[in-house]
This record gives structure tokens, C-alpha cells and sequence, in this order.
């Protein structure tokens, strides 16, 4: 299927690794020229020549620690021009309320539910003088189905899937589309992190962290490829009718 995305500008925040860099991998194979901002210098030019060895399209990376406001900005200034912003940088840490402090919370929020909003206020005026633009915000299935054990996710992932349905509901007068995707447990670089950690603490032995994800949803968690591809197809004229919306992608988990 083509997707009628050759040529467009998108900015992958959280592009290095896991969803961010499948967002990039599948939006390359539609023909878009991409920007990859994340952390570590090395990890994105990494991403960057993955994703070149496999597309012709431009990718430049951007390094940048986007829990701070400045950096955003400097983002911006550096690529002011993009088509489709992708957010995706962040993880907030599980916990209950007792187990996390306030500056953990703090800087857990201040990357991913602030980023986002930032990077969306700087970033909507452009798309909206151009009458074009779609903004993409990979959020989470915390927010539909909260959980003590996962307090400070739920509740940021809850406030961003409001504030996404809020602004696409708003931004689709000035022909700007705004999407969510809440991907469930997925199979990332720091999903096996974790269930290593629970293995060791459950079992004593790290090698038996897949034991740790018995019980999901279809009997696996999501690929990073799933989202990703999701994402480039949301952003496309395929999906021009699909505003405001956030997808659920857990497998049927939630109606279980």
C-alpha cells in the first residue's frame, strides 16, 4: 500500500532505539526524510545508519535531553520545517506512590507528559500557518487501564490522552491532525531490562525473564514493528479522516 508519505519531513523523538526507531524505520520505507532526537550521540548515529542501510532518505540526528525546556527549543530552531512529529521519549518509572520520589515523578513528567505538550506548542503554529501537518503521540495503555503498581504512568499517560483528544479536536479547523497510540507491553531493549530485574528477584536467574511475561494478551507482547507501522499508516492520507483519536494496540488485553 502506499501511503502517499514520499518527500515528508518527520521528527522521531526517543528515535534510537525500540518504538522510536521502528516509527523511523517504517515512516523510511514510505519515502520520508527523517530527524532522530534522543540522548546518546552514538546510539543515534547508530539508529541513523540502520535506518539509511535499509531506505534512500535523509536522516539527521539531533542529540538533546528533552526533559529540559531549552533543549526543546533548540530543537525547534535547529528543525523548524517538519510534516509529522512523532512524540515517543520518555519512561516513567513503576512504583506505587510511596516507592517513588517527588524528583523521580518530577523528572519522569518532565520528559515525556511536558515534553510532549512543549514540543506540541512549538510545533502546532507551524503546521496550522501551513494548513498540513500531523502529530503523532506514542502514549501507553496505563492510561486506559491505571494501576498503583504503575501510579505515575498511568496518571501521565491518562493526561496525555486527554490532552490529545483535546487538541486534535481543536487542531482539525486549522487542518492539522493529532493521534495517539497506546501500545501495551512491548518487546524493547528495556522491556527485557525489566523482566530480567523481576526474574533475578522472582527466581533467582535473569535467563528466565520470558517467564515473566506469561499471561499476555494473544500469548505475546507487541513488536516494535506493529507500532511503528501503525504509526506511519495514522500519519498518512490513508488515515485523513482519523483526528483526535488515541488506538489502543494491547492484543484485547483491557477485555479480558
Amino acid at each position: 500500500m502506499d501511503l502517499h508519505l514520499t518527500g515528508q519531513r518527520v521528527l522521531v523523538t526517543g528515535g534510537s532505539k525500540g518504538i522510536g526507531l521502528a516509527c523511523a524505520q517504517s515512516f523510511a520505507e514510505a519515502g520520508c526524510d527523517l530527524v532522530l532526537a534522543a540522548r546518546d550521540p552514538a546510539l543515534l548515529a547508530a539508529a541513523a545508519d540502520e535506518v539509511r542501510a535499509t531506505a534512500q532518505v535523509q536522516v539527521a540526528t539531533f542529540a538533546a535531553d528533552l526533559s529540559r525546556a531549552e533543549e526543546r527549543e533548540r530543537l525547534h530552531a535547529a528543525h523548524p520545517d517538519i510534516h509529522i512529529l512523532v512524540n515517543n521519549a520518555g519512561a516513567i518509572p513503576p512504583g506505587q506512590l510511596a516507592d517513588i520520589p517527588m524528583a523521580r515523578w518530577q523528572a519522569a513528567w518532565d520528559l515525556k507528559v511536558m515534553g510532549y505538550i512543549h514540543l506540541c506548542q512549538l510545533y502546532l503554529p507551524g503546521m496550522q500557518a501551513r494548513r498540513a501537518g500531523v502529530i503523532l503521540n506514542v502514549i501507553g495503555m496505563a492510561g486506559r487501564t491505571p494501576r498503583a503498581g504503575y501510579i505515575a504512568g498511568g496518571a501521565g499517560n491518562a493526561a496525555l490522552i486527554a490532552f490529545t483528544c483535546a487538541l486534535g479536536g481543536a487542531a482539525g479547523a486549522h487542518g492539522v491532525r493529532v493521534l495517539g497510540i497506546n501500545p501495551a507491553l512491548t518487546r524493547t531493549d528495556r522491556l527485557v531490562t525489566m523482566a530480567k530485574g523481576t526474574a533475578r528477584e522472582k527466581f533467582g536467574d535473569e535467563a528466565r525473564w520470558e517467564e515473566t511475561l506469561s499471561g499476555l494478551a494473544m500469548g505475546r507482547a507487541a513488536e516494535p514493528r506493529e507500532i511503528g507501522d501503525l504509526a506511519a499508516f495514522l500519519a498518512s492520507p490513508r488515515a485523513g479522516y482519523l483526528n483526535g483519536t488515541v488506538v489502543d494496540v494491547d492484543g484485547g488485553g483491557m477485555f479480558r
